[in-house]
C-alpha cells in the first residue's frame, strides 16, 4: 500500500499504523463524475457547520477527490467553473462569524449525532457563566452564528445556546432517547430563533409603497392581504410574534405606521 498509494506508514510499534498522506488525492473513485464532483464540492462548503465532525473527517477523502476532479479542468469545462458562478449572500448587513473553539465543536456535534448527554461550561450573553449538562437536540445556523438547541437536565423546555459562547464542552458516557415530541422543523417555525414563544397573531400595518412593495413578491404569509392605496401599502398576514418581528418593524422607520397586532 505505501508503494502504491499516497499512505503513510507508521512503524514506531507494532501493529503498524497507516494513514493517508497530507494533501492526497486518496483513491480515485470512478464512479464520482464531474456534476458529482461539484455536489461534493458545493456540500463541503456550505454543509461544514450542519454535519457532525466526526462526519466531515470521514468524507475528506471524497471532498480532496472532488476537488481534484474539479481541478484539472478549470477554465474548460462548466462543472469546474460552477463554483464561481453560484454563491449565498447576506440579506443585511455582513459580519464575520465568531470564532467557535474547533475542539466544543467536535464535541458537540458528536454528541448530538450519538445522543448522548453533554456537560458544558456556558457564558451567556450578559457574561454568566454556569455549568449544566444539556441534552443535544440540533444545530442551527443563523447568518454567521450557530446555535445548539438543547434541553438542561431535570427540564421539559428547550433553549438556544451560542455556540461561541460554548466555553468548554465534555461528552457524557450516558445516552438519552431523543424526544419523540420534539421537532428543530417546529421550533424554527415557532420563532424560537428570533425570540418568539410561537404565538401567531394577526398583524396589521401600513407601508410607504417605495419600502414595502418586496412584501408583494416575498410575503410574510399565505393568507397576506393587501390593499393597495395612492402612497402606500395596508397590509394584513398571520405571523409569529416574536422580538425579530419588532425588530424587522423598527427597521422600517417612519416607512411603517398604523401596525396592529390581534391574537
Amino acid at each position: 500500500m505505501v508503494d502504491q498509494f499516497d499512505i503513510e506508514c507508521d512503524s514506531r510499534g507494532k501493529p503498524y499504523g497507516y494513514r493517508w498522506k497530507a494533501q492526497s488525492r486518496g483513491l480515485s473513485l470512478p464512479t464520482l463524475t464531474e456534476q458529482g464532483s461539484l455536489l461534493l464540492a458545493l456540500a463541503q462548503q456550505y454543509l461544514q457547520n450542519l454535519l457532525p465532525a466526526t462526519v466531515m473527517k470521514s468524507m475528506d477523502v471524497f471532498f480532496r477527490q472532488a476537488r481534484s476532479n474539479l481541478d484539472p479542468y478549470a477554465n474548460s469545462k462548466p462543472e469546474s467553473e460552477w463554483l464561481a458562478k453560484v454563491r449565498v449572500v447576506n440579506e443585511s448587513q455582513p459580519l464575520l462569524p465568531p470564532a467557535i473553539d474547533a475542539g466544543v465543536f467536535e464535541v458537540v456535534s458528536t454528541a448530538l449525532y450519538q445522543n448522548r448527554w453533554l456537560d458544558l461550561d456556558y457564558k451567556n450573553a450578559a457574561g454568566k457563566r454556569a455549568e449544566r449538562r444539556g441534552m443535544p437536540l440540533g444545530l442551527a445556523q443563523q447568518a454567521p452564528r450557530l446555535y445548539l438547541v438543547c434541553r438542561y437536565g431535570g427540564y421539559d423546555n428547550e433553549r438556544s445556546l451560542a455556540m461561541h459562547r460554548i466555553r468548554h464542552a465534555t461528552i457524557s458516557g450516558i445516552q438519552f432517547t431523543r424526544p419523540s415530541e420534539f421537532s428543530l422543523q417546529k421550533y424554527d417555525d415557532d420563532g424560537r430563533f428570533g425570540f418568539g414563544e410561537g404565538r401567531r397573531i394577526t398583524l396589521g400595518l401600513c407601508v410607504a409603497k417605495r419600502a414595502g412593495k418586496h412584501l408583494l413578491e416575498t410575503q410574510l404569509s399565505k393568507d397576506q392581504k393587501v390593499v393597495e392605496h395612492d402612497d402606500h401599502y395596508a397590509i394584513t398576514a398571520t405571523v409569529i410574534d416574536s422580538e425579530r418581528l419588532t425588530w424587522w418593524l423598527n427597521g422600517f422607520g417612519s416607512q411603517v405606521w398604523n401596525v396592529v397586532k390581534q391574537s
